[in-house]
């Protein structure tokens, strides 16, 4: 018979310290809850620090080889797989405009090359003589040597301007892809934020002001 009611107190004493430990460990929560509705009354506010944490973007080492690959192909292709769509129009028009005087200058240099080779040999055909006079030629073979040389040399600098220019159109798409995957979001900072972390031990709050280095 004692060792039956040594048993039901023991079990009762169990059953009682369980119970015990439930509200111990409820008693923070609700106090926890009290304290940030104060705090929220007084204009602080407490967030999570889950809430800081910010998806990062995926890193894609193949971007800029894609990107100066695009551009490589049609120019403008690689700012706009950059989405940098402003860009394009910019690559269009040097390009083509490099090209429009390339071939502007070739034309004239033709021309006068023609011109000055018949009138060489004797002809007075050209369009660049003064059939109105027929004496007196508008240019003579000096000036048509001259115009052929100025407009040779002016189309090959423009070849390579364009050239050039289809050159930083692959470099300008590759570099800005670089320069895309770097992190220069708001982690890389220094902040003061509001800070808040509930003692257990105590049973106390603490807050204040925290200085946050993010990199």
């Amino acid at each position: 018979m004692r060792s039956y009611i040594t048993l039901l107190i023991s079990i009762l004493f169990s059953i009682h310290s369980c119970f015990s430990q439930e509200e111990q460990e409820t008693v923070p929560m609700v106090e926890t809850d009290s304290i940030s509705s104060t705090l929220a009354e007084q204009g602080i506010i407490i967030k999570d620090s889950v809430s800081f944490k910010k998806s990062k973007k995926e890193f894609n080492p193949l971007a800029p080889s894609k990107a100066a690959f695009y551009s490589a192909i049609l120019p403008g292709m690689g700012q706009i797989y950059n989405k940098r769509y402003w860009k394009a129009p910019i690559a269009w028009g040097l390009i083509g405009g490099s090209i429009y005087m390339y071939t502007w200058n070739n034309d004239n240099y033709k021309s006068f090359r023609t011109a000055f080779k018949r009138r060489q040999a004797g002809f007075t055909d050209d369009e660049f003589y003064d059939l109105n006079n027929g004496i007196i030629p508008s240019l003579d073979v000096d000036d048509l040597e001259y115009q052929q040389e100025r407009f040779q040399s002016d189309r090959d600098l423009w070849l390579v301007v364009a050239i050039g220019m289809y050159a930083l159109n692959i470099v300008d798409a590759n570099v800005d892809a670089h320069l895309k995957q770097f992190n220069i979001d708001d982690d890389l900072s220094i902040d003061f934020e509001p800070y808040f972390d509930f003692n257990q031990v105590t049973n106390s709050p603490n807050y204040g002001m925290a200085l946050i280095i993010k990199f």
